[in-house]
């Protein structure tokens, strides 16, 4: 008999923005803090800021009204205005860790007319630990408000 291990399905979001992809690109890493809802943080105090610094390299955290950074991860790959990569270090009940690791995948291609068409993609979902599979059912539903946002700000 063969075992086979389930892997929880990457979530992915598929959005149009009326922005150009530069715009697009640009109000979804340096513009994060106007989209990004406050209640969404790892921190134990209420989220003040978030942040990813526009390099291969950086980081994506948040400072939180205390002043305490909270890191969520590192920029994987930083190609304007193509595409951000970030890791994702928090684990199944949302808090932060270093030993878990998955990836934020956003791409943005130009559908001409003015509209922007991003590609959102949450995957290593396998990697989140204990209580990742209630943390990828939360996912699904966060990542559409968070992202509504997203479309908000970049359209407002």
């Amino acid at each position: 008999m063969t075992t086979r291990t389930i892997q929880p399905a990457a979530v992915k979001k598929s959005l149009q923005v009326r922005a150009s992809r530069e715009t697009a690109f640009r109000v979804f890493t340096d513009g994060i803090d106007r989209w990004w809802p406050k209640t969404h943080t790892v921190g134990e105090t209420p989220l003040k800021q978030a942040l990813i610094e526009p390099r291969e390299g950086g980081r994506w955290y948040g400072v939180s009204e205390a002043g305490v950074e909270d890191l969520w991860g590192e920029v994987l790959a930083w190609e304007p205005p193509e595409r951000v990569v970030l890791s994702w270090r928090i684990n199944g009940q949302f808090k932060p860790d270093l030993s878990v690791h998955t990836e934020v995948e956003v791409r943005f291609t130009d559908l001409g007319g003015g509209l922007t068409g991003v590609e959102f993609e949450h995957r290593g979902l396998e990697n989140l630990g204990e209580g990742g599979d209630q943390a990828r059912a939360m996912m699904d539903g966060g990542w559409g408000l968070i992202l509504a946002g997203f479309i908000a700000a970049t359209e407002g």
